[in-house]
């Protein structure tokens, strides 16, 4: 081989060895690419699949609370049917229409427990529970946190208070030391 024919062969092998070098680095570039829109593919399912999970919670609490405001429309008709059925009648008249009321209440009552309401009825003498319950009126008694007199049931739809039970609780007495030391910080 001749001179002449070396160099041009070496100039081949140079120019085969740019494209082979270029194709290489395109195809490094290409793998980098596809590492890059497949990441971003994942990321869109995942954002995707957690975007219709949280659709389908949300849906889901929609529906087991979707009669809670026209539960709390209900609750002066239940407390209206209360205060009709804790007088008792003397006239045999008024008691047929009382069997009547408490018959329309039971269904009633039957109907909203069939839809997840629960009544919040406290006793008196019970301990009062601020997450279920509003002091309406304290007043001083041996024991504190103490309900006195009930005002109102309370109701609950599953796990969510639509109206607390209205109460009366009772407050520990004041010590007289207190309150000859009250004044004095006062003008102090």
């Amino acid at each position: 081989m001749t001179d002449n024919e070396e160099k041009q062969e070496e100039v081949v092998n140079k120019k085969e060895k740019k494209k082979i070098d270029k194709l290489a680095e395109e195809n490094e570039k290409l793998k980098a690419d596809v590492e890059h829109w497949k990441n971003e593919y994942y990321r869109a399912y995942a954002d995707t699949k957690n975007l219709r999970n949280n659709l389908e919670k949300d849906y889901k609490e929609a529906m087991r609370y979707r009669s809670e405001g026209f539960i709390e429309d209900l609750l002066p008709v239940l407390d209206s049917f209360h205060m009709a059925l804790a007088n008792e009648p003397t006239d045999p008249a008024l008691k047929n229409y009382l069997t009547g009321f408490q018959y329309v209440y039971r269904n009633l009552v039957s109907i909203l427990e069939n839809e997840g309401v629960k009544e919040i009825s406290p006793n008196v003498g019970d301990e009062f529970d601020s997450r279920s319950m509003n002091a309406v009126d304290t007043e001083e008694g041996e024991k504190e946190n103490l309900i006195l007199k009930v005002y109102g049931k309370g109701y609950k739809l599953h796990d969510r208070i639509i109206r607390p039970a209205m109460v009366q609780v009772s407050v520990s007495k004041v010590t007289n030391k207190e309150n000859e030391t009250a004044p004095e910080k006062a003008d102090a």
